[in-house]
C-alpha cells in the first residue's frame, strides 16, 4: 500500500489507501465502510461520445495525446457483509479475481447493488446460466427493472438476472435534496438519478460523519463533464435529464465535501470536487 491519507477533519473520518497502481484496486475507508474501487478495464477514451461539445471545448479540455476511459465496479465491506456495487462486463473474470484478492469468494457476496442495466454493469452476474454470486440479494430500481425486462427488454439483462429471480429486491430511488425514504441497507440509500437510463440509481453511503456518493454512470468523460455538466453523452437515453441530475449531484457533493466514486472515473476512481463558476462547474481532485 502507498500514500496513506487521513482526511478526518475535512471529509468526515475518511482514510484512503491506494494499492500499487498496477493492481487496479484502490481502497478507502469511510466510517464503518471499507470501500474498494475495482478497475476492470482501462482503454483510450473517445470524446466523440460527447453531445454538443464543439472543437473549442475539446481543444480546451481534452489533451492532444488523448485520455483514458475506465470501467469499474465497487466492493464494500461492512459489519461482516460484502456488498458489490455493479459487477462489470464479466470479461476475463477480472472482477471475480479482484474480489478474491481481497479475501472474498463469490459465495461470500451478500448483496449486489445495481446502478443500471447496461451490460458493463451486470456482466459478471451469471455464467452458463448459473449465478456467480449464489447467496446474494440483488437490489435494483423497479423502474429500471421494468424498463429493461418488460417495456424494452434487454436480453442480456434478462439472462443475467434470471438465476437470481427469487433474490431480486426492488426499490424506488429517493431525492438527494429532500429524501425521506428509508435506507435499503444500514447506512445506504438509493438516489434516483434518471436520464442515463430510466431508472439509473446512485448510492449514498453514510457512516457517522463520513459520506460517499457512488455516482454510477453520472458521467463518462470527466475531463469535460466536470467543467461542463450540461454536456451529455450519446449513451444517455435522456440527455437533458441526465445533465440536470449531473449538475445537482456534483454540486451537492462539492458543497458538502462528499467524495464521489464512479464507474467511469479513471484510477483511483474517486476524488473530491470544488465548485466554481457560481456552482455551475467543478474541479475534480483524485484521491492519492
Amino acid at each position: 500500500m502507498k500514500n496513506l491519507m487521513i482526511l478526518g477533519a475535512l471529509f468526515g473520518a475518511i482514510t484512503a489507501a491506494g494499492y500499487s497502481d498496477n493492481s487496479g484496486i484502490f481502497s478507502f475507508k469511510a466510517g464503518q465502510f471499507e470501500i474498494f474501487i475495482l478497475v476492470e478495464s482501462e482503454r483510450d477514451g473517445n470524446a466523440g461520445i460527447l453531445t454538443g461539445a464543439d472543437s473549442a471545448v475539446l481543444s480546451k479540455y481534452i489533451p492532444a495525446q488523448g485520455f483514458k476511459h475506465s470501467a469499474n465496479a465497487i466492493l464494500v465491506k461492512t459489519s461482516g457483509q460484502n456488498i458489490l456495487i455493479d459487477s462489470g462486463t464479466g470479461a476475463g473474470g477480472i472482477i471475480i479475481e479482484k474480489i478474491k484478492r481481497l479475501g472474498v469468494e463469490p459465495e461470500k457476496i451478500n448483496t449486489i447493488l445495481i446502478t443500471h442495466l447496461h451490460g458493463d454493469h451486470f456482466g459478471s452476474l451469471q455464467r452458463d446460466g448459473k449465478a456467480v454470486f449464489p447467496n446474494a440479494k440483488v437490489y435494483i430500481s423497479k423502474k429500471e427493472l421494468d424498463y429493461f425486462t418488460v417495456t424494452n427488454p434487454n436480453q442480456g439483462a434478462v439472462n443475467a438476472l434470471a438465476p437470481y429471480k427469487s433474490q431480486i429486491v426492488t426499490f424506488e430511488g429517493g431525492d438527494l435534496l429532500n429524501d425521506s425514504k428509508p435506507e435499503i441497507l444500514p447506512g445506504i440509500k438509493p438516489i434516483a438519478a434518471y436520464g442515463h437510463t430510466p431508472g439509473h440509481t446512485i448510492y449514498l453511503l453514510e457512516s457517522g460523519r463520513a459520506k460517499v456518493l457512488v455516482i454510477g454512470d453520472l458521467l463518462h468523460v470527466g475531463l469535460v463533464q466536470f467543467h461542463l455538466p450540461q454536456i451529455s453523452v450519446t449513451y444517455d437515453m435522456d440527455g437533458a435529464e441526465a445533465a440536470k441530475i449531473r449538475q445537482q449531484v456534483l454540486y451537492y457533493a462539492a458543497v458538502n465535501n462528499i467524495p464521489i466514486a464512479g464507474m467511469h472515473i479513471v484510477y483511483p476512481g474517486m476524488g473530491m470536487l470544488q465548485a466554481y463558476n457560481n456552482g455551475q462547474s467543478f474541479n475534480y481532485t483524485p484521491m492519492e
